[in-house]
């Protein structure tokens, strides 16, 4: 005979059985009010299941930080090397029933773990972006050097000057040969390329000398 799953919620991290003394408890505390729907219980779950299943994608750092216990942290770094579909799901189905058991600190950390991998990765997102559109702007237009060179004065104005125009050569190559310019065959220059390294260095290192 299969053994019942205990029916409750979670309280600061402390699990409350329904129909427990502490159950009522709460509900006396709560003056007449109903403790948490099904509906609630389902999505409180789901919510773990979920932060359970972020947890794989957790970069290594942040995850070793972690105040995990080790049967997580094993049945994480075990779901990670799961490549069958199915054994995947049932092993995130464990681990979403094991993140049940973790305290209120424990859940924040994790959360907070993956707010800042989150964070990180829309800062270095943001930044490529950043790279591409002055990279763009220097090939296209010979006034746009000035305001660069200005916001980062540490270029080598000089060698960006000639992998400027390398590019614009590739690129009039390009246009000769018959290349299309929406086909991006002329982005694949070695100047081009090398004028994206150059900006993103030079933004990476002002990020990182500005004040937090």
């Amino acid at each position: 005979m299969s053994r019942k799953s205990r029916k409750g919620y979670y309280v600061e991290g402390e699990f409350v059985a329904a129909g427990s003394e502490l159950d009522q408890q709460f509900r006396t505390e709560q003056k007449g009010t109903e403790a948490p729907s099904r509906t609630e219980l389902k999505t409180a779950s789901g919510a773990l299941q979920k932060l359970g299943e972020d947890l794989l994608t957790l970069r290594e750092d942040l995850f070793v930080a972690l105040p995990l216990p080790e049967t997580l942290q094993d049945a994480i770094l075990l779901a990670k090397r799961i490549t069958n579909f199915e054994g995947k799901r049932r092993q995130k189905q464990y681990i979403g029933k094991l993140m049940h058991r973790l305290d209120a600190d424990a859940l924040e950390a994790v959360a907070a773990a993956l707010r800042l991998q989150h964070s990180q990765s829309a800062q270095h997102t943001a930044l490529l972006h950043r790279a591409e559109r002055w990279r763009d702007a220097l090939i296209a237009d010979d006034d746009k050097l000035g305001p660069w060179l200005q916001e980062f004065p540490a270029t080598d104005a000089q060698h960006l000057r000639t992998l400027i125009r390398q590019a614009r050569k590739e690129a009039t190559l390009a246009r000769e040969s018959g290349v299309e310019p929406a086909t991006g065959v002329q982005r694949q220059g070695r100047a081009y390329r090398q004028i994206f390294t150059l900006v993103r260095a030079q933004l990476i290192s002002s990020s990182a000398d500005s004040p937090s």
